[in-house]
């Protein structure tokens, strides 16, 4: 398979809870030896992709910072594209980090964007009452994901994707997604490597989320069977892997350089 740059998820992909996938540290340096440029993508909304990257350092991976890729950094880029820098943030974790060291204001004055993560137990009524009245009055609301919940310690937890849909409804506006698995997403994290979908390769280990949404963007993917992969999803998923490898360990014999 020849290819100009690769997509890698994180979670379930490099690494599985806190022990990299037997491997995976040598894939990426091999990759990183055959001239084969990646990004390290992930969808989370707590955490800025400075956190993310020291996160597989202590794991061993050597990942610059600008490697890794958010839907935080998605939305600071398209923020970019429509000459924005301000914006209303509601998230939690540090993931304010990204836009303030892209210069997007995030207090005081006229706010265009009503940007949304994963928030926590920072969602407040007041909070909400807050983005609404910014949307009634005219910003556009911009979900970094939309996911309706995660697996917390404790058990499922709300995600971001209820407090959105509130917004939605109560201000008659439709919020934009620029998480996984949106094409925005990813084309967004190819123009930071400067190559076209069709000549790029998601690899991930979720069917619907990393594989559909990686093919409706226009790129290639490949399913690995770590992490979250389940057979049976595999089988009921109207999308369809262009490759299953047993592991990323699998991916470097698979790839060569686009020419």
């Amino acid at each position: 398979m020849k290819v100009d740059a690769v997509l890698i998820d994180l979670d379930g992909v490099l690494y599985v809870g806190d022990a990299p996938v037997p491997g995976a540290v040598e894939a990426l340096e091999r990759l990183r030896d055959e001239g084969i440029p990646f990004r390290c993508v992930t969808n989370t909304t707590r955490h800025s992709r400075w956190s993310v990257a020291a996160r597989l350092r202590d794991l061993g991976f050597a990942i610059p910072e600008a490697w890794c890729f958010t839907p935080a950094m998605a939305a600071v880029r398209r923020l970019g594209e429509e000459g924005v820098s301000a914006c209303h943030l509601i998230a939690t974790g540090d993931v304010h980090r990204d836009f303030e060291e892209a210069g997007v204001r995030l207090t005081g004055g006229e706010m265009p964007y009503v940007v949304v993560g994963d928030a926590g137990d920072r969602w407040t009524y007041g909070s909400m009452n807050r983005a609404f009245r910014l949307l009634v009055d005219g910003a556009r609301l911009l979900a970094l994901e939309r996911d309706r919940y995660w697996r917390d310690a404790d058990g499922l937890s709300l995600s971001a994707g209820p407090f959105v849909a509130a917004l939605e409804y109560a201000a008659g506006v439709t919020a934009q997604v620029v998480g996984k698995h949106s094409p925005a997403f990813f084309r967004l994290a190819l123009a930071d490597l400067g190559v076209p979908a069709e000549r790029a390769v998601m690899v991930g280990d979720d069917v619907a989320t990393d594989i559909g949404g990686a093919q409706a963007a226009g790129l290639a993917a490949i399913l690995v069977r770590t992490g979250k992969f389940r057979p049976d999803a595999l089988a009921a998923s109207p999308a369809v892997p262009d490759r299953v490898l047993g592991s990323i360990a699998d991916l470097p014999a698979l790839l060569e350089r686009g020419g």
